[in-house]
């Protein structure tokens, strides 16, 4: 199949949807859809062609990416009242980008087979500017063909696209083990910064020297700076919100006490994310996570 006429369809053109759409469609014909018009207007924009709904958008697409919240968004957005399953030609797959756990795949892929649609769980990170560059890291849990099937739009979306395994539910795994590190790693860097704070460092230069040595991590780089302004009027610009990871860290939790395994690093920063939504900072960006630490910057 060319990729003149290979059909995408993304549902969610939000942070992170629209740029991958939008990538996309620089090779691919894109179908689109999004409850939000502003979303849907900036997607026509680009180049996506839009509908006025989620079945709409995903008749004869020959592959479905959803970025959903979670495992029962998940079966709603398919199988729910207004579910987009049942309009999926036969041979379609479904390439689920979010990070959902892995106790809602053999559902999925057992109700999605009695369409004749494949799921390819495929969940993703880098953030929406990686995402508009096709540099987002994907792995990958699917079936040889359905791979192959979505490779033409995985290929253009990732830098870094790896094969976990052959069964839906590998790539699931593989990205809680992901979320364990990113998860503590934010919750560290916004404990160095406030302590760097509370010692009377300059911030923005103890940033620069942590990056520059043994400490440096890519969540230190790209959180930092927005670490930085959690404290200014309007905060930092919401690019990753406070309460994915209250959701992110409860599968990672869920599933290291499934393991039998032990996790306290995980655990304590669960609870800082979950301290953060308590203190109303859920829709923050979770950089925001250093205000529970250190609820105000110091002034002295």
């Amino acid at each position: 199949m060319t990729s003149s006429n290979y059909t995408v369809t993304v549902l969610g053109l939000g942070a992170m949807g629209l740029p991958m759409a939008t990538r996309l469609a620089s090779e691919l014909t894109v179908h689109g859809f999004d409850i939000a018009e502003p979303r849907l207007e900036l997607a026509a924009a680009a180049g996506i062609k839009t509908f006025a709904s989620a079945r709409e958008a995903s008749q004869d697409a020959d592959a479905l990416l959803l970025a959903v919240r979670n495992g029962e968004q998940l079966d709603d957005v398919l199988f729910g009242e207004n579910g987009v399953a049942t309009v999926l030609k036969p041979g379609a797959v479904v390439i689920l980008g979010s990070t959902v756990g892995t106790e809602a795949i053999p559902a999925t892929v057992a109700k999605l087979a009695e369409y004749g649609v494949s799921l390819v769980d495929a969940p993703l990170s880098g953030g929406p500017k990686r995402a508009g560059e096709g540099d987002l890291l994907i792995v990958v849990g699917a079936e040889p063909e359905a791979l192959e099937k979505a490779r033409p739009a995985l290929e253009l979306l990732a830098s870094t696209l790896t094969i976990v395994g052959d069964k839906p539910g590998d790539g699931q795994a593989l990205k809680t083990v992901n979320q364990l590190l990113c998860g503590v790693h934010i919750a560290a860097a916004a404990e160095a910064l406030a302590l760097a704070d509370a010692l009377g460092l300059d911030q923005a230069k103890t940033l620069a020297a942590l990056e520059a040595g043994a400490a440096g991590s890519f969540m230190l780089s790209n959180r930092g700076p927005r670490i930085l302004e959690a404290y200014d009027e309007e905060g930092a610009e919401v690019l990753s919100r406070l309460d994915i990871f209250v959701k992110d860290m409860g599968i990672v939790g869920k599933a290291t006490r499934a393991a039998g395994l032990a996790a306290p690093v995980a655990a304590a920063a669960e609870q800082l994310y979950l301290l953060g939504q308590a203190q109303g900072l859920a829709a923050a960006d979770d950089s925001a996570v250093i205000k529970v630490v250190a609820p105000a910057k110091r002034t002295a």
